[in-house]
C-alpha cells in the first residue's frame, strides 16, 4: 500500500496582483485602529474594571459588556488578516472566498445594526476576497 495525501483545494498558487496584496495588511491595520480606539474611548470604563479587580466585573452592565466584545473583536479580525497571504500563496481560491463571503456577511449584519461604525471599513477587502485571481490573470 502507498500512503496518500488528501488535496482540499489543487488550484494553482496566486500571486497577488497590486489590487489584492493590500487586503490582509488593511484588514489588519482595522483591527489594531478597531483595538486603539477602543482602549480610548472606553478607558474609563476599563479603569473602573480594573479597579474593581477585573474578574467578573461584566455582570449584566450592558456597557461594559458591549466594550468587552468591541475589544475583544480586534484579535479574531487581526489573525483572520494574517491568514490571508499565505492562503493566497498557497493557492487556496475556495478558502478565500469562503473568508470573503463571511466577511461581507460579518460587514452586512454590522453595518444594518450600527449604520455609523467602522463594518464599512471591511467591505472593500471582503469584495476583493470574493474575486481571488489565478497567477498570470
Amino acid at each position: 500500500m502507498t500512503p496518500t495525501t488528501t488535496v482540499i483545494d489543487a488550484s494553482p498558487p496566486l500571486r497577488p496582483s497590486r489590487w489584492q496584496a493590500w487586503e490582509g495588511p488593511w484588514l489588519l491595520a482595522v483591527a489594531a485602529v478597531h483595538t486603539l480606539f477602543g482602549l480610548l474611548v472606553f478607558a474609563p470604563v476599563l479603569r473602573a474594571m480594573v479597579a474593581q479587580g477585573w474578574i467578573d466585573t461584566v455582570g449584566t452592565d450592558p456597557l461594559r459588556g458591549a466594550v468587552s466584545w468591541f475589544l475583544l473583536f480586534g484579535l479574531p479580525l487581526a489573525l483572520l488578516a494574517l491568514c490571508i497571504g499565505p492562503l493566497r500563496q498557497a493557492g487556496q481560491i475556495r478558502r478565500l472566498r469562503l473568508l470573503g463571503w463571511g466577511l461581507l456577511g460579518l460587514c452586512a449584519v454590522g453595518a444594518s445594526l450600527m449604520p455609523a461604525s467602522g463594518f464599512w471599513l471591511a467591505l472593500p477587502p471582503a469584495l476583493s476576497l470574493l474575486r481571488p485571481r489565478r497567477q498570470g490573470r
